[in-house]
């Protein structure tokens, strides 16, 4: 009997699962996310269902991580200082893919060198301008390298490798062995996102598994990558790139486990973000442009997500300038009113009756905040330093009792940005708490601060709500509206070329609206969605069956669903892709682009089979290093060839293989 531990960390909770065999769900549990410490919040989850199990930690035999990390420091612009290498390209190449906007004044040095599409030096590599750059204090926590065609002929970045780790000691992220694919600029913006990342992650995978060890857990740690895959710890430290998206393709491994769905979509609701997906023949589909995270489109493969700034701590939004009035959601995530008076109950209940007492509505009511622990706070303007010392001094405290004037409005947001400060408002799940869907945290709280929200008026003067219980409904109903649109929306992108709009347009068009409405008129209008929806998160069973009845779809919302991340985390695969590429430099001629260089043979099948044979050895020793067992490779070829003079002459071919095997366990 091997018992597996599944461990997925969240915008709000981590969760903890336990697996026996592959096959049963023994236990889940969640602790609250320590965004300041993520590995607290793992330890702690770990403990909860080792205990609730009565699990011995020793007969944990895999334990299995997916993080956020990498994909919340992308999108904050946070992460280590790098420094990128770039070879064998022009000034102006930086501006290509946002690689400029990438370094965010990082530093990046322009070498001569480079390789041409055939895999021949185009100049040679001056390593004594690279020596002389890497000689100077920087700063530098790791360094990213991209040359020119490297994927053709890597060894001007390998050379540099040499040097850079000769000099500094320090990381080194090549390009082309993140991808084997063309486009210099991209390759060079996936490298630097990727050295950018190597602390962060080095650094949560060294505290989780201290956590695991502390607990008595002996078991090797895998992580998922963003295709839904596992990879050890060891390569996630080397490759932390590969780990965005790992949460949300956790979530889609997790849905297919559960439920055995071949042709789904698969919506995860969280406590930031929705995110959508589509399983087809029961695998995630990848995203063919690669994965893209806040504004940077990565080579790096990966599930075709698409993630809406909505979830059940979505901070409300009133639009009450207008006649009508109504409310948004998100994109920001607040803490809710519930759980901070849960953490602080004296300071936000005593705050909330001051507010209830006053005859006209704040602008500030029920909005709180406090600041974050262990967060690098230097380089701060006087002002946001003077407020952020306030904030700390005085622990969790109502919004308008720290601003003294509106320029400190904006300093605030600024706070916020840096992850320096958190604010509490009103969110969908203090709707749910009072409409009785929850009850893990302060009921009273949520229905004072719902009810100061409800007493604000339109600009018809007519109240938002009639009362708390209209207003927690109203926020709910905005949820189902706003998750139906993002659900439309992944549907409209699959089949773009069908309907010639944009995928948001017509997720709102009139003609859905009324379809969705079973309009009967003149006209019949009929519309919805013609496959099932996988509601996950652990608050789908609240929101998703309105939406599944709006949207006239199965809704499948599976036990567990509210740990399918973790669930996912544990039962994938380790799967690892190698590609690589035969060209013709000239007739008669066939060239093989490999790691050692670019090897040359007389006919193309000679090459390919060289180059399959170099693939499939690279791979399996890559999945036997990921602890892979049981491996099967896979290999496809794509050939481009062209007529000419009544023959058919060959232009390239593309090879990938894939070595795929369950993880090896402990024994």
């Amino acid at each position: 009997m091997a018992i597996l531990l599944g461990v997925d960390t969240g915008g709000t909770y981590t969760d903890a699962v336990l697996i026996r065999d592959e096959t049963q769900v023994i236990a889940s549990a969640k602790a609250l996310t320590t965004r300041h410490d993520l590995a607290i919040g793992i330890g702690a989850a770990v403990q909860n269902v080792l205990s609730q199990s009565g699990t011995a930690p020793g007969d944990i035999a895999l334990a299995s991580l997916s993080t956020t990390l990498a994909t919340n420091a992308l999108v904050e612009g946070q992460g280590g200082r790098a420094g990128l290498i770039y070879i064998g390209f022009r000034e102006q190449d930086l501006e290509g893919h946002g690689l400029r906007a990438a370094l965010a004044g990082d530093p990046a040095l322009i070498l001569s060198g480079g390789h041409n599409h055939a895999g021949y030096e185009a100049r040679a590599l001056d390593l004594n301008a690279l020596d002389a750059w890497l000689r100077e204090d920087r700063g530098i926590s790791a360094y990213a390298v991209a040359a020119q065609f490297a994927t053709r002929n890597p060894e001007h970045e390998l050379a540099a490798q040499r040097l850079i780790q000769d000099v500094t000691g320090k990381p080194v992220s090549c390009s082309h062995h993140l991808s084997a694919k063309l486009n210099g600029p991209k390759r060079a913006l996936t490298a630097l996102l990727n050295a950018r990342l190597i602390g962060m992650i080095a650094r949560l995978i060294d505290k989780a598994e201290g956590k695991l060890a502390d607990l008595g857990i002996a078991a090797p740690l895998m992580v998922v990558r963003g295709d839904g895959a596992l990879i050890s710890a060891k390569q996630a430290r080397e490759r932390p790139i590969e780990t965005i998206l790992s949460g949300p393709a956790a979530s889609i491994v997790g849905a297919r486990w559960l439920t055995g769905a071949e042709t789904a979509l698969v919506s995860d609701i969280g406590g930031t973000t929705t995110d959508v997906a589509i399983l087809r023949g029961g695998k995630p589909m990848i995203d063919p442009g690669g994965a893209q995270v806040g504004p940077w489109r990565t080579m790096v493969e990966a599930v075709a997500m698409r993630t809406t700034g909505l979830g059940g701590d979505s901070e409300v939004h009133l639009a009450d300038n207008g006649l009508i009035g109504g409310l948004t959601l998100g994109p920001r995530r607040v803490l809710p009113v519930s759980l901070i008076a849960y953490e602080a109950p004296e300071v936000v209940q005593r705050a909330l009756d001051a507010q209830m007492r006053a005859t006209v509505p704040g602008e500030h009511d029920g909005v709180f905040v406090r600041a974050v622990p262990g967060i690098e706070a230097g380089g701060l303007a006087e002002r946001d330093e003077g407020l952020l010392l306030r904030i700390i001094e005085g622990g969790v405290q109502p919004v308008g009792a720290v601003l003294r004037t509106r320029l400190e409005g904006q300093a605030l947001r600024r706070l916020v940005a840096r992850g320096l400060v958190q604010v509490s408002g009103v969110t969908p799940s203090d709707a749910s708490h009072v409409l009785s869907q929850a009850g893990a945290w302060d009921v009273e709280a949520a229905e004072k601060a719902l009810a100061l929200l409800a007493r604000k008026r339109t600009g018809s003067g007519n109240l938002i709500a009639g009362n708390v219980q209209e207003m927690a409904q109203m926020i709910v109903d905005q949820l189902t509206r706003q998750t139906v649109l993002a659900i439309l929306e992944a549907g409209f992108a699959e089949e773009a070329d069908s309907f010639g709009l944009p995928p948001d347009l017509l997720a709102r068009h009139v003609l859905m609206e009324r379809g969705l409405d079973r309009h009967r008129g003149l006209l019949r209008v009929d519309a919805g969605l013609n496959v099932p929806v996988v509601g996950l998160g652990a608050s789908a069973a609240t929101y998703y069956p309105a939406v599944g009845a709006r949207l006239g779809c199965e809704m499948i919302l599976p036990r567990h669903a509210g740990v399918a991340n973790a669930i996912g985390a544990i039962v994938g695969r380790v799967t690892i892709r190698r590609s690589g590429t035969v060209t013709s430099p000239s007739e008669g001629l066939f060239r093989v682009h490999l790691e050692t260089g670019p090897e040359d043979h007389r006919t193309a099948e000679a090459a390919l089979d060289a180059l399959q044979r170099a693939l499939e050895s690279a791979a399996r020793a890559d999945a036997v290093a990921a602890g892979a067992e049981d491996i099967h490779i896979t290999a496809t070829r794509d050939l481009r060839t062209a007529e000419a003079e009544a023959r058919q002459v060959f232009l390239e071919g593309e090879i990938t293989v894939e070595a795929s095997g369950r993880p090896r366990i402990a024994i």
